[in-house]
């Protein structure tokens, strides 16, 4: 262990990441997690890295940019992809876990770890010396305060939604069928609707009463999380041509693809529990019962966790941090995870990545490694430090990776797919290289 020492606030994906990047590079880590003396209205657990929302971490081909971008991090030594990878369940071509298995491990992971000292408490200042702000998505009002505070920090609100659980013993599985999205397995219970039937939901879902939310308002929902209630007052074909889509899945008893389906995702290691996917929802939860009780198997079933919604904060990044996530105005002050405006679990595991592995060079008296923008590490450091007028949190996609370059008298690359594994192939040679010269 070296002299210097750091702290790391928030024990989230993104905090757990940091203090892991820094630990293993010999740097003291203080891991301060207000949990259980504080629990926001979002999480239950006392655990580390709890996943609040879904249990997926979304897809795992390195023609998906979010497949990219995890492969990159398992290359660079990520504890959050290491824990993922060995409490994994069933999804298809996604990566899926079992929540509790996977938040335990990291918890004893992170807790064992002979540099990291954590600290269950409430920060509600900011500390002098090296630090990683990592507060989430949930921060504190009085962090939100002391950030609130430091130059050019302006700071914006967007509300956040999960979606419920049902088990699976109360599902009525006869009038659903399993299978993934392209015949990629069988890893899906899928809930068939026909066009009456979704006319039906559909009418009930504009109609059923929500939960009202001090300061919510529509146009402030994060697109990526939109409420499947908010997307049905958007027009009534919107969910079947998002979450409700049937494309890709042909049930097996009638040979055709139904007009619109809900999937459920196993949400446990023991296969007792699923996610509605893509149900994010502010209803009522009597409401949530009746109105999900219109869906062919769900009738009669039993709720683990009904969906919620709930505020999620994030700073207005571009001008304020550089692209290794550090403070522009304050050398040695990192900011990582969805605070910072990338949006999902692996783009907030990603940001810690960066923010510590770049912390550690610092204290170390290294260069700070430079994650190039055809990267999809780089990529997300782009995002998060570019000029933009109208800053959104924004998931990883190849949208954001440099293209490949335009080389006169070659022919350029027409399939999507081969054109994303030339990108991904170009991505991950560079990261392996600054595996090396890093200690990842």
């Amino acid at each position: 262990m070296t002299d210097c020492a750091a702290t790391v606030i928030g024990a989230g994906l993104a905090g757990c990441e940091a203090a892991w990047q820094l630990a293993k590079r010999g740097i003291s880590v203080t891991l301060i997690e207000m949990k259980p003396v504080r629990m926001s209205p979002a999480h239950q657990s006392r655990l580390l890295a709890e996943l609040v929302c879904s249990n997926s971490f979304r897809g795992d081909r390195l023609t998906n940019a979010v497949g990219l971008l995890k492969e990159e991090m398992r290359i660079m030594g990520s504890l959050i992809m290491q824990c993922a990878d060995k409490t994994r369940v069933p999804a298809g071509g996604a990566l899926a876990v079992d929540r509790d298995s996977f938040s335990a491990l990291v918890t004893k992971t992170v807790s064992e770890h002979p540099f990291i000292r954590l600290v269950r408490e409430e920060a509600v200042s900011i500390p002098d010396g090296p630090v990683i702000i990592a507060t989430g998505p949930l921060t504190s009002d009085a962090m939100a305060d002391a950030i609130k505070k430091l130059p050019g920090a302006g700071t914006l609100n967007f509300y956040d939604a999960a979606a419920p659980i049902v088990f699976r013993d109360s599902l009525d599985e006869s009038k659903m069928f399993r299978l993934s999205r392209y015949n990629r397995g069988n890893d899906y219970l899928n809930a068939p609707m026909t066009e009456e039937e979704y006319t039906v939901f559909i009418r009930e879902l504009v109609q059923a009463e929500t939960a009202e939310i001090h300061g919510f308002e529509e146009n402030r929902v994060f697109e990526g999380c939109m409420p499947i209630e908010s997307m049905a007052k958007r027009g009534f074909m919107v969910p079947a041509f998002g979450p409700m889509k049937p494309v890709g899945l042909v049930d097996p008893r009638t040979g055709k693809e139904p007009f619109a389906v809900v999937q459920l995702r196993q949400d446990n290691a023991s296969d007792t529990m699923y996610n509605i996917v893509g149900f994010q929802t502010r209803l009522k939860f009597p409401e949530q019962k009746r109105v999900f009780g219109l869906i062919p198997g769900l009738q009669n079933a039993e709720y683990a966790r009904y969906g919620v919604m709930h505020r999620n904060t994030f700073l207005n990044s571009p001008g304020f941090l550089n692209a290794s996530f550090e403070m522009i105005g304050r050398k040695q002050c990192f900011f990582a995870g969805q605070v910072t405006g990338v949006e999902g679990y692996v783009e907030s595991a990603a940001s810690g990545l960066v923010a510590g592995i770049s912390l550690a060079a610092e204290l170390n008296g290294l260069t700070v490694p430079v994650f190039p923008t055809y990267t999809a590490l780089g990529a997300m450091g782009r995002h998060v430090s570019s000029p933009n007028a109208d800053y959104q949190p924004m998931n990883c996609s190849f949208g954001l990776i440099d293209p490949l370059p335009v080389i006169p008298g070659q022919k350029k690359i027409r399939k999507k797919e081969e054109r994303y594994q030339a990108v991904a192939d170009r991505a991950l040679a560079c990261i392996r290289e600054l595996s090396r010269q890093t200690g990842g």
